[in-house]
Order: structure tokens, then sequence, then C-alpha cells
């Protein structure tokens, strides 16, 4: 028997959950391969800007083709409430390739290892997931639009601060690495700003990020997202603040944390 959408959007909503407890444990065992933890052997590989489009491309196109079939779609708190998700990832859609692309032809050694075609498929599919649970609890299954009142512009500004905050250290730490890797000649150690508290500022300003759009959404469908995002940057983070002491040593800044300042 057929599931409705109602039991899809649970059962999608579970299996996400599901999904943050599976990534803690499977990151204490290896690290995604990718970046500095890149190797052959794992199947076709395709240049890495092109991957990061492959995996997030669904979250721009698939928000388009909900909406029209959401109960919500003539109400423009609908539209405003999903306007930073649109944001986030247009830019690392579109704008975050192209300036890797840029990075990698500027580059010095073109000894890039390719991204294994197979990962770029799996966080497709991941984006798949959770963009069909974001953007089908804004443009449907959210109830309160107008009940709240006033609270949903407290919520909505309060987490979009938080937001803008998190996006701009998320964007200014691309552009140091990006810039270290038209540098190349092997790994630096990031420095300035927030890298002088944590090793992955930008995990720290994409968890921040999707800290604020919790508190925008206001929903289990916006915490299932903020949980799975720290189940994937802070044991990625942990295994790069490790990988820096290994590599630069009595070099690296001991008062550092990997992700979460002066905590984790």
């Amino acid at each position: 028997m057929a599931l409705s959408d109602q039991s899809l959007f649970h059962y999608g909503l579970l299996t996400f959950y599901l999904l943050g407890p599976s990534n803690i444990i499977a990151l204490r065992f290896f690290q995604f391969p990718y970046g500095k933890y890149n190797r052959l052997g794992l199947g076709p590989t395709v240049s890495p800007p092109l991957a990061w489009f492959l995996m997030e491309i669904p979250s721009i196109s698939l928000p388009f083709l909900l909406f029209p079939f959401g109960q919500h779609f003539t109400n423009p708190k609908a539209f405003v409430l999903m306007s930073p998700f649109l944001l986030h990832y247009f830019h690392r859609t579109l704008i975050y390739p192209l300036r890797l692309y840029q990075s990698t032809t500027q580059q010095k050694s073109k000894t890039t290892i390719g991204f294994p075609l197979i990962m770029a498929m799996n966080g497709s599919m991941v984006q798949l997931l959770n963009t069909y649970l974001q953007a089908r609890w804004v443009s449907h299954y959210k109830s309160d639009y107008d009940s709240e009142g006033g609270l949903f512009w407290w919520k909505f500004f309060g987490g979009l601060a938080l937001f803008l905050w998190g996006m701009r250290i998320n964007l200014w730490a691309d552009k140091v690495l990006l810039g270290l890797k038209r540098e190349s000649g092997g790994y630096k150690v990031p420095r300035g700003g927030w890298f002088e508290l944590v090793s992955c500022a930008n995990y720290f300003g994409e968890i921040a990020e999707w800290l604020g759009w919790a508190v925008m959404t206001w929903s289990w469908a916006g915490f299932a997202f903020f949980c799975y995002t720290c189940s994937n940057l802070v044991p990625r983070a942990c295994a790069n603040h490790k990988w820096y002491l290994e590599k630069f040593g009595e070099d690296f800044p001991k008062s550092r944390k990997a992700v979460i300042p002066f905590f984790i």
C-alpha cells in the first residue's frame, strides 16, 4: 500500500534523526574521503567543483517543485521563511563551486585528486531528503503561521540574526581556505579572525547558521537539520584539529579548539 504524504514526511524525519548517530559512529572509524583525506581507489571521480554542484543542487531545485503543492503556497510568510535556506544553498550550489574552480585553476600544483562520484551521489541523496523535509514543512505542514501572530516574526528575526552571523563567518572562512589553496605548496595553518579560536571556523559558521534555521522554523524538521549538521561537522572538525596538531606540532597554536570556541 502506498504511503500517504504525511506518513512519508514522518518516516523521512525519523530517518534523518537516525542519520545523526550513524554519522557519529561512522566518523569514529574513518573520515569521508575528500579534501586532506582524499584517496584513490574509490571508483570514478569528478572534479571537486562539479561534486559540490551535484551534492547541493537538490537544495535549490526541490523547493520550487514542492511549494506549488503546499497549502501555504499563497502565504507570503512561507516564502519569507524559506528564503534564508535558499540563500545559503544558492551560494553553496553555484557560487562556491565557481570559487573553488577558480582557486583550483590558479593553484601552482595540479595534483588535486578527484572527488569520488559515489560520495557526491551519497551527499546528493542526503540533501534530497533534508530539502524535502525543510521545504515540505515550511510550505505545507507548518500550521501556525496565522495563529502565532507577532511571535512568528520574533522567532524569524531572532533566528535570522544568528543565521546571517553564521553565514558571514562561513563565507569568510571559505575565503581564507580558498586563498591558502591558491598559494599551494602543501597545507598551511589558517590564521586570523575566528581561526585564532578554532581550527574549523567554516564549520562553526555553518553550525550557527542551522541553529538559526531551527529557531526560525521552530520545528522538529529544522532541529533535525541542526542535529545532523552537528553530527557531521563536529567529528570532522575534531579529526581536522588532530590532523593539524600532528602535522604542524609546535607551530600550531595550542589554545585553539576544534570547532566551538573555548569548548570543543
